[in-house]
């Protein structure tokens, strides 16, 4: 079970938000705030797994209760306004949800709370080497997961989401979980794969279709891309291979 705390300054809201996460066996509702400052005093006071968190609310917002605790729980910001996305992933929130918060909606950032939760807790039985062969020119790789060492080739990846500590790998029919962040994950991939938002990098050989807020994938995955990461895509790979009425 999973305590969890849920905060809104709207009382419709809030209740909306409390009746769809009592169906959600996992979790275990410890309180239900009116404002930050209220959730602030019970957070000082025990340590809970989650937060379901709004973000405009008056005297402390979402965000500066999240910048004030010493020891953070895991951050499901919901909010009505969609800008504050960029600045709740760089706070390193484990998901964003815009309301009206529908169940299923609530259910997935949820069980990617939840599963975040539980690679921390068995973060001793995996290893964080990536064993690369990027500077052979080879067209795989190795890692480290509980099961063993795996092979992947890079070509089978097409999209790897950010789980905080750890990374997880998309193919077309699994996915495999890593103790390597992100950003050390960028550094190690050959450059056919970029960086499209703070939690996701795509192999840009699965490219389907660039709009101005997502990227959608071969398999029908489709991730959300950062203004100025979809800049630096076009920049660099899209323009490129981009056919024109005249040759240059």
């Amino acid at each position: 079970m999973y305590s969890c705390l849920i905060i809104d300054d709207n009382e419709i809201e809030r209740d909306a938000i409390e009746l769809h996460l009592r169906k959600i066996p996992n979790l275990n509702i410890v309180a239900i705030c009116k404002n930050g400052i209220e959730a602030a005093t019970i957070l000082s006071k025990q340590d809970l797994n989650i937060v379901f968190s709004d973000i405009d609310m008056p005297e402390l917002s979402g965000t500066e209760l999240y910048k004030s605790l010493k020891n953070k729980p895991l951050f499901i910001f919901i909010t009505s306004h969609s800008h504050y996305a960029a600045e709740s992933f760089d706070l390193d929130a484990i998901d964003f949800v815009v309301k009206p918060a529908t169940f299923e909606r609530l259910l997935k950032a949820t069980n990617k709370a939840i599963e975040y939760l539980e690679l921390r807790k068995n973060a001793s039985q995996i290893s964080d080497d990536l064993t690369k062969s990027v500077e052979n020119n080879d067209d795989y790789f190795f890692f480290r997961e509980t099961k063993g060492i795996t092979k992947l080739n890079y070509k089978d990846v097409i999209y790897i989401e950010s789980m905080g500590d750890f990374s997880k790998i998309y193919t077309s029919d699994e996915k495999h979980v890593i103790l390597v962040g992100l950003k050390n994950l960028e550094k190690q991939l050959p450059d056919f794969f970029a960086r499209v938002h703070k939690q996701y990098i795509i192999n840009v050989n699965h490219i389907s279709t660039i709009t101005s807020h997502e990227v959608h994938l071969t398999q029908n995955f489709t991730v959300p891309i950062s203004a100025m990461n979809r800049q630096e895509l076009l920049d660099k790979v899209i323009d490129k291979k981009t056919l024109s009425r005249f040759k240059k």
